[in-house]
């Protein structure tokens, strides 16, 4: 899968995508990020990006003249691009449902809004969807494309050691969690400090250690997170 992402900070992304498995899996082709200056589609000396809002407020918005050309320069030369999202505090919020629907795209474009927003345009007529990383306003979409890429990779065959590692987790559908919260999990050594591994979990009856699993999911999404079972 190919990630581009448009954005006027390219240098922000030399840090989350060189380390750990996403690194791993672009020097195996597992996935390729092809990073994008918006800079380099405006034809001023400044080489401007934003300008003020029309009718008055505050900050600063992104101009749609060099988004434009900039979606329609990328994706005039990538064949198999299919989706632009645009990451807003105005978007709809991304899960893992979300996740599995872009991870079978063959190319992504993530366009990293900035300042106060960017022109409405832009999101009406150039992007097909907007999507946020939560209920909150970041000072620009940076850090959420670098999560859109991290949640979306690691469901691409090839990125995990284990491929069913994506499967059984929080939130994931089609594994024993369902929209559950994964289950407790622990490592050795069995005792630390006088708290002890469950009984079930050293049996080895591959049966009872699942609906233990179960079991324990429902109990901890029902502490930490109720508002997933309504």
């Amino acid at each position: 899968m190919i990630f581009h992402v448009l954005t006027i900070f390219p240098e922000f992304f030399e840090g989350p995508f060189e380390h750990g498995v996403i690194q791993r899996a672009r020097e195996t082709g597992a996935l390729e990020i092809r990073i994008h200056n918006l800079r380099d589609w405006t034809f001023d000396r400044h080489k401007t990006v934003d300008d003020r809002p029309f009718g008055g407020g505050e900050g600063m918005l992104l101009k749609p003249e060099p988004l434009f050309l900039a979606v329609e320069s990328i994706v005039g030369q990538a064949s198999g691009l299919s989706k632009k999202v645009l990451l807003s505090a105005q978007g709809r919020v991304f899960d893992q449902k979300k996740a599995n629907e872009l991870s079978g795209l063959g190319e992504l474009l993530l366009i990293c809004g900035r300042y106060e927003g960017v022109d409405e345009r832009v999101a009406e007529h150039l992007a097909d969807e907007e999507l946020s990383i939560g209920n909150y306003v970041l000072t620009g979409g940076e850090l959420a494309a670098a999560v859109v890429i991290d949640a979306v990779a690691r469901l691409l065959p090839g990125v995990l050691g284990n491929e069913s590692s994506a499967v059984f987790e929080s939130f994931q559908d089609g594994g024993h969690a369902g929209a559950l919260l994964d289950c407790p999990q622990y490592t050795r050594p069995a005792e630390f400090r006088g708290w002890k591994v469950p009984d079930v979990l050293l049996s080895g009856n591959h049966e009872e250690i699942r609906r233990w699993r179960q079991r324990a999911a429902l109990e901890k999404t029902a502490r930490l997170r109720p508002d997933l079972l309504e």
